[in-house]
């Protein structure tokens, strides 16, 4: 555990500060470290919800994940009063290029398949075989909502709808990132489930890949 954790502290200040191919090379090497950290501590391919036997449900789960999250993301597009939610600074400068970059390398490479088998893989796995799921569940989401501390250091100034609630100050984005590691610890909580109930890696990584990917397609389709 404690080398698992030191190998997401380096990997998390490596991939903020990364971009391009050095970020997704990256994000690989830091996946295939801790799949050998966790057969190197007795685990397996099942433990980390990646056994042959069940990538097939969790495919299932995952694409059915997908279709909803779609649903929601264009029914909230269209309406209103939820629009404004989809807003971000961070896409006035992006191209339809740069976008379809994003949902197919960075997003499922550089985000989705480094954070699930760390967190639903990995770490889930490791905590799960000495103090069972509940234990598991929590350790992975807490720290998993504490990943994301770096990436939430500008939020407040990227999201309108944050800037008009919680201004420019310090305070405010101090506000953003302790609400940014919350939603994402209950994130985690979801993905945990959705990984215990379907016992395969494949579903929370397909709610995950929906739910970031999708944001930009609307976000950009938004601006």
């Amino acid at each position: 555990m404690a080398l698992v954790v030191a190998v997401l502290v380096t990997a998390n200040v490596l991939l903020h500060q990364w971009t391009g191919a050095l970020r997704l090379a990256t994000a690989v090497a830091v996946g295939v470290l801790l799949l050998a950290v966790l057969r190197w501590a007795g685990g397996t391919l099942a433990d980390a919800g990646l056994a042959r036997g069940t990538l097939a449900r969790g495919a299932v789960w995952g694409l059915a994940l997908t279709g909803l999250v779609g649903v929601v993301y264009a029914l909230g597009a269209l309406l209103p009063a939820t629009r404004p939610l989809f807003e971000d600074r961070r896409y006035d400068a992006m191209t339809g290029g740069d976008v379809l970059t994003r949902v197919l390398l960075v997003v499922p490479v550089g985000t989705v398949l480094v954070e699930e088998i760390a967190f639903r893989g990995v770490l889930y796995g490791l905590v799960c075989r000495a103090r069972g799921a509940v234990w598991a569940t929590a350790v992975s989401s807490v720290l998993f909502g504490l990943w994301h501390v770096l990436p939430s250091l500008h939020l407040a100034s990227a999201k309108p709808v944050l800037t008009s609630v919680l201004g420019g100050s310090v305070l405010g984005s101090v506000l953003a990132v302790v609400g940014a590691v919350l939603f994402t610890a209950l994130s985690g909580v979801l993905l945990c489930e959705l990984r215990r109930r379907s016992g395969s890696l494949l579903a929370p990584m397909g709610l995950h890949w929906a739910v970031n990917a999708l944001g930009y397609v609307v976000g950009f389709q938004l601006r």
